[in-house]
């Protein structure tokens, strides 16, 4: 069986590309608020722009740190669940996570629907809103895409070895652990 390996590089474009992009035009927009403002002017589009660029860079840099598995996970109570709750923990992750993005694409969409039919525009930017707004369950479709590919991929960094919950210890397997210290 051959995976799609172009899904993973897709998710990578569609998150961490754009995200980057995002971060890389709030340093030139703030860049250029600031060089205008020392020239004794102000560009009035700059401050909305940088905000709805942030907004862009959270919303994606959220899926992309699904994708890369980056995202935060309380192991201390992995370590110390009973073992039947630590099989499931793998699961609990996937089924949360994904639902919570599920919940985040109805929300957006539904905002996303009421700026078209408001027909909102950004104040200083006349950019359509929900050209901002769509952002939100666009990034919930990619941050779901990334965690089943994250468990296809990458599953364990996902769960918290075995061995490791047995000792109590989570970090004992980490790479970064000296040989001493780690659980035979």
């Amino acid at each position: 069986m051959t995976s799609f390996p172009s899904l993973d590089r897709i998710i990578a474009i569609l998150a961490d590309a754009v995200a980057g992009l995002a971060a890389f035009g709030i340093l030139v927009v703030v860049l250029l608020q600031v060089a205008s403002r020392l020239l004794g002017w102000s560009i009035p589009w700059t401050e909305e722009a940088t905000r709805y660029l942030f907004v862009w860079m959270i919303f994606l840099g959220l899926a992309a740190g699904f994708r890369t598995v980056e995202s935060a996970r309380v192991t201390f109570f992995i370590a110390v669940a009973p073992r039947m709750i630590r099989r499931l923990a793998l699961p609990i992750y996937v089924v949360s996570s994904i639902g919570f993005f599920l919940l985040v694409v109805w929300t957006g969409y539904g905002v996303v629907r009421l700026q078209l039919i408001m027909n909102e525009t950004a104040a200083t930017l006349a950019v359509p809103m929900w050209l901002i707004g769509g952002i939100m369950p666009a990034s919930a479709v990619i941050a779901i895409l990334a965690v089943i590919e994250s468990v296809r991929q990458r599953p364990g960094l996902i769960a918290v070895p075995d061995d490791a919950l047995a000792a109590g210890d989570p970090a004992s397997d980490h790479p970064d652990t000296p040989a001493s210290r780690r659980t035979p």
